[in-house]
């Protein structure tokens, strides 16, 4: 049986290096339910599942011609269906941190224009949470949040790489967001 299948993923190849839709529509009906359930696996999010598979089983298509598969074509379809959703993740992160970096930024902006005694009672509380942040961490964050510099120009001054300065920064949201309610009872 498992030459059986060794065989039919050769011809497989072999037909979509040739452009052969019909060996792509074969390929797609015989690994999407299975790719699918992986990736669902990883997300729990049936929309997600579905579109990195269909992402993956695209680019197959569109690289058909330079495809160089070295495993079985089930393995090489699941770590391609791996490494997108690894991609998907990092994205969701990036769009996260933007998110908490404008709200960061709102927050900044109150404190550079307070209106009312309750904003600058605000800031102070905030400044207290900040505090509480490791030396190094608190440090980075100041001058990145408050002294609004850019990553390379922080890890200039603190003789540290751009990555650990955007490590501290994200320890520092992260311990922000989850402890500077404590600070609003």
């Amino acid at each position: 049986m498992k030459k059986n299948n060794q065989h039919i993923d050769e011809l497989l190849i072999k037909g979509l290096e040739k452009g052969d839709q019909n060996s792509y529509k074969k390929l797609f009906e015989h690994y999407y339910p299975s790719l699918y359930n992986y990736v669902y696996k990883l997300s729990s999010n049936s929309y997600v599942s579905e579109d990195l598979v269909q992402n993956v089983l695209l680019r197959i298509w569109e690289k058909k011609s330079s495809l160089k598969i070295t495993s079985s074509l089930r393995n090489y379809l699941l770590r391609a269906c791996h490494n997108e959703f690894l991609m998907y993740l990092r994205q969701q992160k990036k769009e996260y941190d933007s998110i908490d970096e404008l709200k960061w930024e709102a927050l900044l902006e109150i404190h550079n224009t307070p209106e009312e005694d309750q904003t600058e009672t605000d800031w102070l509380k905030i400044e207290r949470a900040i505090e509480l942040l490791p030396k190094k961490c608190r440090e980075v964050f100041k001058l990145s949040r408050l002294e609004q510099k850019k990553h390379k120009e922080i890890a200039e001054i603190l003789g540290i790489s751009t990555k650990t300065v955007e490590i501290h920064i994200s320890k520092a949201l992260r311990f922000l967001k989850a402890n500077i309610s404590v600070f609003f009872l």
